[in-house]
Formats: C-alpha cells, structure tokens, sequence
C-alpha cells in the first residue's frame, strides 16, 4: 500500500472524572479548554483522515474543535484501573486505520511540527513506531548504585551517553504494533526529542499553574 492511501487515525481519550485534578481537560488554559490545544495542532497537522475523543460522556462534545468526532466509551474505562492497552482495545474494535496517532489532552504544548515529523516517520515505513521524549544526559542512580557512570572515574556530563524518558506528547504506531505487541512502541521507533515545554505533562494543579506561566510568557 502507498504511504499516502494509509489510513490515519487519531484518538485523544478523556475522562470527565479526573482524581489528582478535577475537571482539567475541560479548564480553561490561555482561553480554551485544555484539550483544544492538542486537538486543534492534531487537526493543523493535516495528515489524519480521522480525530476521536473517546469518553464516555457526551458532556465533552461542547469542548471538541472543529472537525473531531465523538466515540462513545464503556464507563468501566473510567476506572482509575484501567490502562492504555485496555482502552485502546477498545477504541481499535470499533476503528480500523493503518496507523494510529493516540494523543493527550494533558500535553498542550506539543507543536504541530513534532506531531508531523513523528506522523511522517511511521508513513515513511522506516519506523514502527513513534513517540516525544526528552534527554537526559546526568548523573543517574538506581537502588543506591551508579546508572549510566562509573563513580570512581567521573566523565562530563556531556561525555555520558544519553537516557531517554518518554513524554505524555503523542504516541504513533501501526495497527500491526498493537496487534502483535499490545503497545504503543514497536521495535523501531522514532524518538523525537522534545524541549522542556513541550514535556510539559499536566497532572495536578501544580502543573496547570505551571502551564498557565509558560503562557505567559510565550
């Protein structure tokens, strides 16, 4: 199949009832609800033929930018239980693409340019897969004892190799990922490393205020 005849489709799941932040993907950040700004860059992209919120509560549909459908949810998903693989077994039951873009609505600064380039490495078929992630190139520790150095010959910082860590950003991957690993990463994805604001990952109200200043100052 051409790479341009894939089937893209993008789901953001949502759930009204959040435990550590009540009510943030649906607050006002900068003048629009939370989730609108990852949706409206998903949309801005151009590349997916689809875009679903998939809650289980129509209540979220006054929130949806121009253009993004609503899926109906089971409500047992709600649960603080449930995890990406359930959800997503979910959602792929009931929508069929070629490749996947699972986005969040706490990730409100992931630029429209990230978003493509990781889109667009998966089209290329070069990569499975696709996901943010920022660098981290420190001293790390685990269980008491040196991770990524040795403690007794100190290399620079600069020197040492780097670690990545995943952001909450967007995930893209092939119906075949999923399938065969039930996961978002395959074995040959594409890390695109992010800036701290684009990290940005919004969990508690700590880090909405947080966001409400790097607004600011933009």
């Amino acid at each position: 199949m051409n790479a341009k005849q894939k089937k893209i489709v993008a789901i953001m799941p949502i759930k009204l009832n959040n435990e550590r932040c009540p009510g943030k993907n649906t607050r006002l950040l900068g003048g629009k609800p939370l989730l609108r700004h990852e949706l409206d860059s998903l949309v801005e992209t151009g590349l997916c033929d689809e875009i679903n919120v998939f809650c289980s509560n129509e209540a979220i549909v006054p929130f949806l930018s121009t253009g993004v459908k609503f899926l109906e949810r089971p409500k047992d998903l709600d649960l603080p239980t449930s995890n990406f693989t359930q959800i997503f077994s979910s959602f792929i039951s009931q929508k069929d693409a070629d490749i996947y873009v699972y986005a969040h609505a706490t990730a409100p600064f992931v630029k429209v340019e990230t978003m493509k380039e990781c889109i667009e490495a998966v089209l290329s078929e070069e990569f499975d897969s696709a996901f943010c992630a920022i660098r981290l190139q420190d001293f790390l520790w685990k269980n008491g004892e040196p991770l990524n150095f040795d403690a007794t010959n100190l290399p620079r910082t600069q020197d040492l190799e780097p670690i990545y860590q995943e952001t909450s950003g967007i995930y893209v991957f092939t119906k075949d990922v999923f399938e065969k690993y039930k996961r978002r990463i395959g074995v040959r994805p594409f890390i695109k490393e992010v800036s701290f604001e684009e990290a940005v990952d919004i969990d508690t109200p700590e880090d909405f205020k947080l966001a409400e200043v790097l607004l600011k100052i933009k």
